[in-house]
């Protein structure tokens, strides 16, 4: 093997930055197309390969399982900090079923399918049945921010895919290994006993970071956003080295973080959301290189059916007995049965057998690599077209929550909150005096179309105004609650029972 030198840096960089530009608009293709961004992204993967125009081989399987694994904790990251604790809340309970007695239906289910129909072995059966059974997390977030579905559903889908990967790495990881497993009863108190350490590390991680974070004034903004990811990535490290689940751990984390309003926010957001997209980007491309299409012909039949046994059947019957208790409707519990959509997970998880050697596992990987191929081009696009079919879609009229930013004023003991009104936010018309703030919080500039001024009582709020409120420690979160009731409620929140 020859050293690493500083050209062959540049042409690795080279590469790189060219193949982040095609995907970058490939995102662009996309959203206009309808066709999820990670089958462009296989494809360029898939293009650059050995069956490809450039003819690069690639089969270093423990490399891609192990940048498969950092990518998804970036994902999950990213994902929980774009959680919104409101509507994530009232659907948790629904959620936890979904991502443990749900995916233990659906393991069953669709490993059955796969031994009676297609023939497999068990073992490998009940790995594809673990592997395929669990929602992603990248897919699941990035439909989402496209599709208006309501707060319950959004909030059932985010939580099941953030949850969902933990007990289902531990269902696989004990099927690839060598030995059978014997007492099933133990498997599930170490698949309890992995998710309690996870959780409880990642809260009690997420918590302390954002204490810290809001009490402590960094020197410069942008190392806000470092600092929030450092820490969501501490979780997943801290929970899987505490041999708890560090999936679940930096998911929690992060969710906390998400909630726990930060200072300088949307630039947190956004580095987040970069860093989503990067490890999104640089995961399918590696998984594209890592398949060889020609090898895929024979397992394509015996992953199409596999598929249905597993949209048609498992999913629909994990979810009917999961939230039985529950009492939803049934045009909820059908879109949430077409809602399980898979991505980049599955794929990364069929490695593990791979590198323990079990036989027969190339042909899982290659199973699962058509299944989510084929099914994620039928169920991403058509899940707009179901909500709106079943009258699921979000009341477009709603009134538009406020992008609040805090900067910490640490010597004044205060925080400088930027307040951006929304085009269909109710505090449009609301004058200042009406926003009734708390004493210790006033409204000190308003920019509006390009120019600042200062605000008197009776200055008229509008929408795309821009509003700075300087508020003192202490009544810093009663300001912000009463700037986004205002937001929903109009200026008679505090009295109609919205905010305070």
């Amino acid at each position: 093997m020859q050293p690493l030198t500083v050209h062959h840096l540049n042409e690795l960089l080279l590469i790189c930055s060219l193949v982040l530009l095609i995907a970058v608009a490939a995102v662009r293709i996309s959203s206009r197309s309808g066709l999820p961004s990670l089958l462009l992204y296989l494809g360029i993967g898939v293009l650059i390969g050995q069956d490809g125009l450039f003819h690069v081989k690639f089969d270093n399987v423990e490399l891609t399982q192990v940048i498969g694994y950092a990518a998804l904790v970036v994902i999950l990251a990213e994902g929980g900090l774009g959680t919104k604790w409101k509507e994530v809340k009232p659907a948790l309970p629904m959620a936890v079923v979904l991502s443990t007695l749900g995916v233990a239906v659906s393991v069953g289910i669709t490993a059955a399918g796969a031994h009676f129909l297609v023939g497999l072995e068990w073992r490998q059966a009940l790995i594809i049945g673990a592997v395929v059974s669990s929602t992603d997390a990248a897919a699941v977030f990035s439909v989402l921010r496209k599709v208006p579905l309501p707060s319950r559903i959004t909030g059932v889908l985010e939580a099941e895919s953030g949850f969902n990967d933990a007990p289902v790495v531990i269902l696989v990881v004990a099927f690839s290994a060598v030995g059978p497993v014997e007492h099933w009863w133990v498997l599930i108190g170490e698949i309890a006993l992995e998710l309690a350490i996870g959780a409880a590390i990642g809260l009690a991680v997420g918590w302390i970071g954002s204490y810290g974070l809001r009490h402590v004034a960094l020197p410069a903004s942008g190392l806000y956003p470092i600092a929030v990811m450092a820490i969501a990535l501490a979780a997943y490290a801290g929970g899987a080295l505490a041999h708890g689940s560090g999936f679940l751990a930096v998911y929690l984390a992060a969710m906390v973080l998400g909630n726990a309003k930060l200072p300088h926010w949307p630039a947190t957001r956004g580095f987040a959301e970069g860093l989503g997209w990067i490890a999104q980007i640089g995961m399918f491309v590696l998984l594209g290189l890592l398949v060889t299409p020609h090898e895929l012909g024979n397992d394509f039949w015996p992953a199409i059916v596999v598929g249905l046994v597993l949209t048609m059947v498992a999913r629909p019957v994990s979810v009917l007995l999961s939230l039985a208790p529950f009492k939803l409707p049934w045009q909820e519990q059908t879109l949430l049965s077409w809602a399980g959509l898979r991505g980049a997970v599955p794929i990364i998880l069929a490695t593990i057998p791979m590198v323990t050697g079990i036989a027969g596992s190339e042909r899982v990987f290659n199973i699962v690599f058509v299944l989510v191929v084929v099914y994620t081009i039928i169920q991403g696009p058509t899940l707009p077209w179901l909500a709106r079919k079943l009258s699921l879609g979000e009341d477009g009229d709603a009134a538009s929550d406020l992008g609040i930013e805090s900067a910490p004023l640490e010597r004044l003991r205060g925080h400088l909150l930027s307040v951006a009104i929304p085009a269909k936010s109710k505090m449009h018309g609301v004058e200042v005096g009406e926003l009734r703030l708390p004493a210790g919080a006033a409204v000190t500039l308003v920019v509006r179309d390009g120019t600042s001024f200062v605000p008197s009582p009776t200055t008229v709020l509008r929408r795309g105004d821009e509003l700075l409120v300087v508020a003192t420690d202490p009544v810093r979160d009663q300001a912000e609650a009463r700037l986004r009731a205002i937001g929903q409620g109009g200026k008679l929140a505090g009295w109609l029972g919205t905010g305070r």
